[in-house]
C-alpha cells in the first residue's frame, strides 16, 4: 500500500489521526460550537439566533428531528444543531458575481465542503443550454422555463419531484398537491434512502409506519436498546434523554459495530456536574458485526420463548400471553421459526459471544418497559425490513407496544422528514389520502404508483424521465452509485434545485439548470397577510410551529410555499381552480385545507397555535389498536439473513463524521473518532489490517465487488487502524456512495444498501 497520498490527486486530503475519545459533549463541544457559529454569524448574531433554536416562540432546528420536551433549556440545541443554524444564518453570500467567476467546470471540481462554505445564494440562477456558467434570471423567467419544459413532456410521469426532509408541512402539502394536479405520483424523497425500511416493516407489523413512543416514554423505560445508531454524532440531544432515563433507573444496551463516545460517557453541557463528570450511558455494549442484527434479535426471541417455557405455574411468564392472545396474529408460525434458531450460526453472524447475548437476555427479561431505538445501521441492508420486523417481534412477545415507557423508536434524521411523508410526499399514496385530496380540491389524482429515488435515477438513466425538480436537499450527494447517478442526471433536459446554499447537485446538471434560492428556517417570512409561521413534525409525532427571526439573506428570496404556488400557477395556468395565490398570501389557508385532508390535523390552526403544538394520534400506542390487514399486530417469520464476506475482503458501512449532517459537511474533523483535517479515511480493525497488509497511515483504493461482476472504486483513502468489529470497516459518505450500486437495495423498501458493502483494498 502507498505510504502517502497519491501525487496530484486534487480531492485528496491529509487527515491526522489520534486515539478515539471515550466521552462526548462537555466543554470542548461548547467551545467548538461557539467558534464555528461566530465564524459564520458574528458574536451578536450568534447570540440572537441560537437562543431562538427549538424554543416555543422560535424556529425549529434545520438539523435533526429529535423532539423537544415541554420544559426547555435556554440553550435547547446541540453542537451539530448549532452548526446547521450557523451555516444557514451565515453572513457569507453567493451572488451572481460569484457564478460569473466560477464556471460549471470549476464548481464540479470543488469539494462539497468548499461549496457549502461559500454562503447563502442570493438570486435565481440559470445555466442556459450550451452555457458554461450560471447567470442571473428573473423569477418570472425561471417559472416560464419550468412551465415550458413540463408542458412539453409526452407524459407527466416524465417529471420527478424530489423532496428533502427540511421542507415544512405547508410547502410539502402544496408540492404534492401540485404534482398530483399536474398528473404524477413521482414524489421521491429522502425517506426512500433512510427510514423507508422502517416504514415498510412497521406498516406491516403494527399498521402505522411511525414510532410509537414519546419523549416521556423514553424517560419511563426500564430498558432502552440503541441499535445501529450513533446519537453522539447524529442526534446529540438524544443523549440528554438517555441520561434522564438512566437517572430514573433505566438500563441501556448499545448494539453497534463501532464503539461511540457519546454512548460511553455523555458530558451534559447544560449542567455544571454534567460537564465535569458526565454519565456513563452504556450498561452493555454489543459490538456486532455489520448486518448481524436480525440474527441477534431472532436468537433473543428464541431465548425469551424458552424462558417462558421454563417458568413455573406460580411465576409470571417471560411472554405476555394475554397481549399475544388478544392483540397479535401469526404467533405460531413466528414461534416455530424462532425455536429453530441456531446458536452457532448466530455467533457467526453477529461476532458476539454467548455470555454477551445471555447478559442481554437477562436485561430484556428484567424489563417490563422496553424501547428499541434504531437508525441507518438497521435500515440500509438488503434484509433491513426483515431485521426491523424481528425487532417488533421481540417487543410484541413481551407486550411492549401500547404500554407507557415501551415501544418502537425509529430515530428520524432530517427535520420534518416524517412530516413530509404525513403531508403526502410519497410515490405510493394510500387511496384514502387521494380520495380526500380529490374531494377537497376537485381534482383527479393519478392512482398508479410513481418512482422512488432509486427508480427515479433509473428512469433518468433510461430516458423515461427528463425533468428533475428538487425541493431542497442534495440529490447527487445523497444518492448511491455516484458515476451512474451523475450520468443519468446529465441526460435530463432540465434540473431545478430549490436551495439555500450550494452543493454538489448544482454542479451536475441537465442541459438546462435552475437554482431557485429560498428562505431558511432562521429567516423571517413575511407575505401579503403578514408574518408567517410554518409547521413541522418531529420524530415522535409532535407537530409545532417554526418562525424565523432574521432578515432574509437577500430581498430576492422566495419562501418554499411561494415557490410552489407560483410554479403551480405557471404550469397549470388559469384552468386550475386551486387558490394558489391565497396559499402564498396566508399559510393559515394551507393549514385549513390540510385539516380537511390529513387525519389527525383537525382544527389545525387552533391546535398548533398552542405553545408546544400537539401530538398526532397513533392507534397502536393510544388504543392498542392495530390498523393492519389482519386487524392485529403481526408477528413475522422471515428467514435469517446476514452478509457473507469472501476471504480477503471486509464488509464496509458508510457513515457520517462528527462535522457533518447528512451530506452537509461543516468541517473536516471527526473529533470523537480522533480524525481531523480530512475525510478520505477508512477505519479497519487492526487485526484485519494485519491480515490484509494494511499499514496504519498507508493509502489504498477501496474497491467494491458485486455479483454482476461490475466493480466500483473509491480512490486514495488513508487506512486508519480503529476498534471496529472484526471483519468490518467504515468510511464516510458521500465520498463512498460511489461504491454502492444502484440496484443494491433492501428487499421491499428499495432503500440503498449502504451499510453492507463487500470491499477489497488495492494500492493507491
Amino acid at each position: 500500500m502507498a505510504a502517502k497520498p497519491p501525487a496530484g490527486d486534487p480531492v485528496q486530503d491529509a487527515p491526522q489521526v489520534a486515539p478515539p475519545k471515550h466521552a462526548a459533549a462537555g466543554l470542548p463541544a461548547i467551545g467548538h460550537t461557539l467558534k464555528m457559529a461566530q465564524r459564520q454569524m458574528g458574536v451578536a448574531r450568534t447570540a440572537r439566533t441560537l437562543l431562538k433554536v427549538n424554543q416555543k416562540n422560535g424556529f425549529d432546528c434545520p438539523g435533526c428531528a429529535w423532539p423537544e420536551g415541554d420544559h426547555r433549556h435556554t440553550a435547547e440545541f446541540c453542537e451539530n444543531g448549532a452548526k446547521a443554524v450557523a451555516e444557514e444564518a451565515t453572513l457569507r453570500r453567493v451572488t451572481p458575481e460569484f457564478f460569473a467567476a466560477h464556471p460549471l467546470v470549476d464548481l464540479a471540481a470543488r469539494s462539497g465542503y468548499w461549496l457549502g462554505q461559500q454562503g447563502r445564494i442570493t438570486q435565481p440562477m440559470l445555466l442556459p443550454e450550451g452555457g458554461d456558467r450560471y447567470e442571473a434570471v428573473s423569477w418570472e423567467r425561471a417559472f416560464e422555463i419550468i412551465a415550458e419544459e413540463l408542458r412539453a413532456l409526452d407524459s407527466p410521469d416524465e417529471a420527478l419531484f424530489y423532496t428533502s426532509g427540511r421542507t415544512s408541512n405547508e410547502a410539502a402539502f402544496l408540492f404534492q398537491l401540485f404534482a398530483r394536479e399536474y398528473g404524477t405520483n413521482n414524489l421521491p424523497d429522502c425517506s426512500n434512502m433512510c427510514h423507508e425500511s422502517s416504514g415498510s416493516a412497521l406498516n406491516e407489523t403494527i399498521g402505522i409506519g411511525k414510532g410509537s413512543v414519546s419523549l416521556e416514554d423514553l424517560h419511563q423505560a426500564d430498558l432502552i436498546i440503541v441499535a445501529g445508531q450513533n446519537p453522539g454524532t447524529n442526534h446529540p440531544r438524544m443523549l440528554s434523554a438517555l441520561e434522564k432515563a438512566k437517572s430514573a433507573g433505566a438500563k441501556i444496551i448499545s448494539v453497534n459495530p463501532l464503539p461511540e463516545a457519546g454512548m460511553e460517557r455523555f458530558k451534559n453541557p447544560q449542567t455544571p456536574l454534567g460537564m465535569l463528570k458526565g454519565t456513563a450511558l452504556n450498561d452493555l455494549f454489543l459490538q456486532i458485526r455489520i448486518g448481524g442484527d436480525q440474527a441477534l434479535f431472532r436468537l433473543l426471541n428464541k431465548l425469551v420463548l424458552e424462558a417462558s417455557d421454563s417458568a413455573s405455574g406460580a411465576e409470571p411468564g417471560a411472554t405476555d400471553e394475554a397481549f399475544i392472545r388478544e392483540h397479535t396474529h401469526g404467533y405460531e408460525d413466528f414461534a416455530a421459526a424462532a425455536r429453530e434458531t441456531d446458536w452457532a450460526e448466530t455467533l457467526t453472524a453477529t461476532g458476539l459471544t454467548r455470555p454477551e447475548i445471555e447478559r442481554a437476555l437477562a436485561m430484556v427479561l428484567a424489563s417490563e418497559r422496553t424501547i428499541v431505538c434504531w437508525a441507518m445501521g438497521l435500515t440500509q441492508h438488503k434484509h433491513s425490513v426483515a431485521t426491523i420486523r424481528e425487532v417488533v417481534n421481540l417487543l410484541l412477545l413481551r407486550g411492549n407496544i401500547g404500554r407507557p415507557g415501551a415501544g418502537v423508536c425509529p430515530v428520524r434524521g432530517h427535520s420534518n422528514v416524517q412530516g413530509d411523508r404525513t403531508m403526502g410526499i410519497f410515490e405510493r399514496p394510500a387511496p384514502a389520502f387521494l380520495d380526500a385530496l380529490d374531494k377537497e380540491f376537485g381534482i383527479t389524482s393519478p392512482r398508479h404508483h410513481g418512482y422512488d429515488v432509486v427508480r427515479s435515477i433509473q428512469a433518468l438513466r433510461d430516458g423515461k424521465a427528463t425533468v428533475l425538480f428538487a425541493m431542497g436537499g442534495n440529490f447527487v450527494g445523497a444518492t448511491p452509485d455516484t458515476e451512474v447517478t451523475e450520468a443519468a442526471i446529465r441526460r435530463a433536459s432540465l434540473t431545478v434545485h430549490v436551495s439555500t446554499k450550494l452543493n454538489r447537485s448544482h454542479a451536475v446538471t441537465g442541459r438546462r439548470a435552475l437554482i431557485l434560492p429560498t428562505l431558511g428556517r432562521t429567516d423571517k417570512d413575511v407575505q401579503a397577510s403578514g408574518k408567517q409561521v410554518v409547521t413541522v413534525e418531529d420524530s415522535m409525532g409532535m407537530v409545532h410551529t417554526s418562525r424565523g427571526n432574521l432578515a432574509p439573506a437577500s430581498p430576492h428570496l422566495l419562501s418554499e410555499p411561494a415557490i410552489v404556488a407560483r410554479l403551480a400557477r405557471a404550469v397549470l395556468g388559469p384552468a386550475s381552480a386551486t387558490p394558489w395565490e391565497e396559499f402564498e398570501r396566508d399559510y393559515a389557508a394551507i393549514r385549513d385545507r390540510i385539516s380537511r385532508v390529513v387525519p389527525g390535523f383537525e382544527d389545525f390552526n387552533a391546535r398548533v397555535a398552542r405553545p408546544g403544538g400537539f401530538q398526532l394520534p397513533h392507534a397502536p400506542r393510544d388504543e392498542r389498536r392495530f390498523p393492519t390487514k389482519t386487524g392485529k399486530a403481526n408477528f413475522t417469520a422471515a428467514p435469517v439473513e446476514y452478509p457473507r464476506v469472501p476471504e480477503g475482503r471486509l464488509l464496509l458501512q458508510t457513515l457520517r463524521s462528527h462535522d457533518q449532517y447528512n451530506t452537509t459537511i461543516y468541517g473536516l474533523d471527526d473529533r470523537y473518532r480522533g480524525i481531523t483535517g480530512g475525510r478520505r479515511v477508512v477505519m479497519v480493525n487492526p487485526a484485519d489490517a494485519a491480515e490484509l497488509g494494511l499499514a496504519d497511515g498507508s493509502y489504498a483504493d477501496i474497491v467494491s465487488e458485486w455479483k454482476d461482476g461490475v466493480e466500483r472504486r473509491a480512490p486514495g483513502f488513508r487506512i486508519v487502524h480503529y476498534p471496529t468489529a472484526r471483519g468490518c470497516a467504515a468510511a464516510y459518505y458521500p465520498e463512498t456512495n460511489v461504491l454502492v450500486p444502484l440496484d443494491s437495495t433492501a428487499d421491499t423498501s428499495n432503500t440503498p444498501a449502504s451499510k453492507s458493502v463487500v470491499v477489497r483494498f488495492e494500492p493507491a
